[in-house]
């Protein structure tokens, strides 16, 4: 698995990741899911399409995988470990998707090695390039913020009940992200009413968020769930670019906070 990646590099002191963007999912390992799954449903889908511009406006680094969650999730810590502790989720290498349906097939299950390999080649190097952009950027700025840009389908009942709100940001309870930064970005939030939203709610920022927050040391990390419905067909994944364009002024918004 070559090329899992791409990092376009900018001049601003703010990182872009968008961990689940990716789509492709390899064909030796297609072939062992069942045919729902190989379409890789709960994908954060087009978020690099919405935030594409909005990075190049500001002149910050974007960093995309080109691979599936269900191949490998890299919001996930590579031991395994549960993010949210008694609740369902996903995992590492997950075996069910968001419908708590199975992605493989009876018996084609990832084995221990297989996932080992897959931390390997496609966990480790996102994770190395997303260190060492955090890297310049603090050495060139003095400080950088790392943004966790997601989405997700608004009504998922494994995860959470009812609708999802619109905007979910997440500081992990305040810990990856100053106070100040974060009460800005609560107070363009506050300032609009076309989208609901919540901080620290249901998602309050996954692995990536929680590993590289540092404020003391001048990082802070931030992540922003958007429920899907507010720019794409939630069933048939198609991108609505009037309603994404209207949700691109609040995050540009949010993403000049930043920098």
């Amino acid at each position: 698995m070559t090329s899992t990646f791409t990092l376009d590099r900018g001049t601003a002191p703010l990182l872009i990741s968008l961990p689940h963007d990716g789509s492709h999912i390899p064909e030796a390992i297609a072939a062992r899911m069942h045919p729902l799954a190989q379409r890789a449903p709960d994908t954060d889908w087009h978020v690099g399409r919405l935030y594409e511009p909005l990075a190049k406006e500001l002149g910050a680094s974007v960093l995309r995988p080109q691979l599936s969650r269900y191949v490998i999730d890299l919001n996930r810590p590579a031991d395994g470990h549960a993010l949210y502790p008694g609740r369902k989720e996903t995992g590492l290498v997950s075996t069910v998707g968001f419908d708590g349906e199975p992605i493989y097939l009876e018996g084609e299950e990832p084995t221990a090695e297989e996932i080992q390999r897959r931390v390997n080649e496609c966990w480790r190097p996102y994770h190395q390039a997303l260190s060492q952009e955090l890297e310049r950027l603090l050495a060139e700025h003095g400080r950088v913020v790392l943004w966790e840009g997601h989405s997700i389908r608004s009504r998922v009942p494994m995860l959470f009940e009812g609708q999802l709100p619109d905007l979910n940001m997440g500081t992990a309870d305040g810990a990856s992200c100053g106070p100040e930064l974060q009460q800005r970005l609560q107070a363009v939030l506050e300032s609009q009413s076309r989208y609901s939203h919540v901080v620290n709610g249901r998602f309050k920022g996954g692995y990536i968020t929680r590993h590289y927050g540092r404020p003391g040391a001048h990082v802070q990390a931030v992540q922003l769930e958007l429920a899907q419905l507010n720019y794409m067909d939630e069933d048939s994944f198609a991108y609505a670019p009037e309603k994404a364009a209207t949700l691109q002024e609040v995050i540009l918004q949010l993403l000049r906070q930043c920098v």
